[in-house]
């Protein structure tokens, strides 16, 4: 029992004195941190000296060694070294801090003397090579750090030929072309690092304004693709160069030679067709279509192609409204010619829902849209996800032709259906765009809050427009009557009615002057200007917005959709680019910044936008 007393009473005066001791520490570390960072280096070398005595803490050495430095103790330095030296003989590290002190003394050659010599007693061990490099770095000599790696590289006879770090340290100091080489040549040993390569390479390449260092990449890249003809890599590459470049033209010929070369099946040319449409590159997609149904009938993307490559044509000759009657007529032959060889089936749905799509609201014949849309809902095998989108189409021409209830109805059939799906989404805001049509704006407005936390950005977007427009234009005195005229004619212009449409925005602007929907009523004038490709009458209307109403909410719409009639419809990109950069002046916060910054830069191709900050706008010549 006493044995027992004692052994608990020994245990607990350890326990207490260790407690006593790991207290002691940490207010000692406390004080020493606290006095460095405030500079009283002669007050914190005392705890450190203190704390290093008593561990081999590699921070605590560290600290210390600064203290010395920073109190020019060069001698206690150098001793502190030595002493670390000792207690890690094989550490080479410890050889660079001597190496760091002997610059600040001023003795450069022996700085430099010993760091070739630390650097020739690697031996062939992965950890020290790394641990030596880092060193280096630590203490900013680059160089030498590329050295020991390169010597790792040696000694370790390429089984870690440290490719990454090389090129990182070649990056950092400005040596472009040994960067690169390092990261092409990971891909010559290992291809399936590609996607690190070129994450690492986005990060490297992202202050390349002037495009010189992607420049270089794509000369190794074609040195790489004439020496290791083989590999599909360096190919891949390039194209991938020419993407980040948004060259999709580039990419197409690296693309096509690459699906040639190795007798592929068209795969990358659709992929690439379908990002050069994305970005609006049309001529370089229908290129790419076009070498894939060129593969011929047998090819497993014939039938994709012939569809995408119709879709596309509809883009380009829509996209700009700038299409002529001829346009319509060779498109329709088009269609007409890729569904008769193609046929009508479960695989051409897109086609055939394309083609609906272009009748009922450029050809202007629903009732052909209605049939065919109809026709597609009972084909066999057709999915539940491709009736839900076949129904949305069908409900927005029964909307062209004033068949309100029925699209209404299918409208609410697919947002049932897909309550949690970007379809239902869609179907739900079109149906909140009827109740507004009809006059319910308390519905519509509550449909569209819910719908302003979509996960669709564009929907989203809509949604919150189409609320404010509603909550803005009704007022304090809750008169519906000016917001009712709106919806009424935004409704004839849906459907095509733009002569009723415009009467109606005459007489809501002219009875209610001084109404808040007046930037409405005009930028809705626009958009049936716009239609009818009366593009001086659409530019009148944007002016009064921007004149008028610089600071509502369409006054960033008004500046862009200017910008862009005078790029697309009117060529003269130098009057463009006027409104794209007072888009970027005077609304730096425009969902069309990006763009618009984009486009701008393309027209002024040796003007570079440096900074819009505290309201100026500054510009750089290249």
């Amino acid at each position: 029992m006493k044995n027992t007393i004692y052994i608990l009473i020994s245990f607990l005066i350890i326990t207490l004195s260790n407690t006593s001791i790991l207290a002691q520490n940490n207010s000692d570390e406390e004080l020493a941190n606290q006095y460095f960072y405030n500079k009283e280096f002669d007050k914190a070398v005392i705890y450190y000296e203190k704390l290093f005595d008593k561990s081999l803490n590699q921070v605590h050495y560290l600290k210390l060694l600064d203290c010395f430095i920073a109190l020019e103790e060069y001698k206690n330095a150098e001793k502190l070294i030595k002493r670390r030296q000792k207690q890690f003989p094989l550490d080479l590290s410890y050889y660079v801090d001597l190496a760091y002190l002997y610059n600040i003394l001023g003795k450069p050659n022996d700085a430099k003397q010993l760091s070739e010599k630390t650097i020739k007693q690697l031996s062939p061990n992965h950890q020290q090579v790394i641990s030596l490099a880092q060193a280096f770095q630590f203490r900013k000599e680059n160089d030498y750090a590329i050295q020991t790696y390169l010597q790792g590289r040696k000694l370790l006879k390429d089984m870690f030929p440290f490719n990454f770090e090389l090129a990182q340290l070649y990056s950092n100091s400005g040596k472009t072309e040994q960067m690169l080489n390092e990261y092409l040549d990971i891909l010559v040993v290992q291809e399936s690092y590609i996607q690190s390569v070129q994450n690492a390479l986005q990060t490297n390449l992202s202050d390349d304004d002037k495009g010189t260092k992607k420049d270089l990449l794509k000369t190794l890249l074609l040195k790489y693709i004439q020496t290791h003809p083989d590999r599909k890599v360096f190919s891949e590459m390039l194209i991938w160069v020419y993407i980040q470049e948004e060259n999709y033209l580039g990419a197409f010929t690296q693309a096509k030679a690459l699906d040639k070369r190795f007798k592929e099946y068209g795969d990358r040319l659709m992929a690439l067709g379908h990002l050069s449409a994305e970005n609006k590159d049309y001529e370089t997609a229908i290129k790419c279509y076009q070498y894939v149904i060129s593969k011929g009938l047998d090819s497993y993307y014939y039938v994709s192609a012939k569809m995408e490559l119709v879709n596309v044509y509809t883009k380009k000759i829509t996209s700009t409204n700038n299409f002529t009657a001829t346009d319509l007529a060779e498109l329709e032959r088009s269609y007409q010619s890729s569904i008769n060889e193609l046929g009508k089936s479960v695989s051409t749905t897109p086609l055939l829902r394309g083609y609906a799509n272009f009748q009922s609201f450029y050809l202007h014949q629903p009732e052909n849209a209605i049939s065919l849309l109809n026709e597609v809902l009972v084909m066999p095998g057709i999915s539940a996800h491709e009736i839900a989108q076949t129904k949305i189409e069908l409900a927005d021409v029964y909307l062209f032709v004033g068949e309100i209830w029925e699209a209404s109805l299918l409208y609410s059939q697919v947002e049932k259906a897909y309550k949690y799906d970007q379809l239902g989404e869609t179907a739900k805001f079109k149906n909140a765009k009827i109740s507004f049509y009809t006059g319910d704006f308390a519905w519509s407005k509550a449909q569209l809050d819910v719908l302003k936390a979509s996960t669709s950005k564009l929907i989203a977007n809509d949604a919150m427009q189409l609320s404010l427009l509603i909550t803005d234009n009704i007022g304090i005195d809750t008169n519906e009557a000016p917001l009712l005229l709106f919806a009424k004619a935004d409704l004839l212009s849906y459907q095509n009615k733009n002569e009723e449409a415009v009467k109606l925005l005459d007489t809501l602007k002219n009875e209610f002057s001084y109404h808040s929907i007046n930037d409405d009523v005009l930028f809705k004038r626009f958009q049936i200007n716009y239609k009818q490709q009366q593009f001086d009458a659409a530019l009148e209307n944007l002016n009064e917005i921007i004149t008028n109403y610089p600071t509502d909410l369409l006054g960033d719409d008004a500046v862009y959709n200017t910008a862009l009639i005078y790029d697309n419809n009117k060529n003269d990109p130098n009057k463009a680019a006027e409104f794209y950069k007072k888009l970027l002046f005077d609304y730096k916060d425009s969902v069309y910044g990006v763009d618009a910054r984009k486009r701008y830069r393309e027209i002024n191709g040796d003007i570079k936008i440096i900074k819009i900050e505290n309201d100026v706008l500054e510009f750089e010549a290249d």
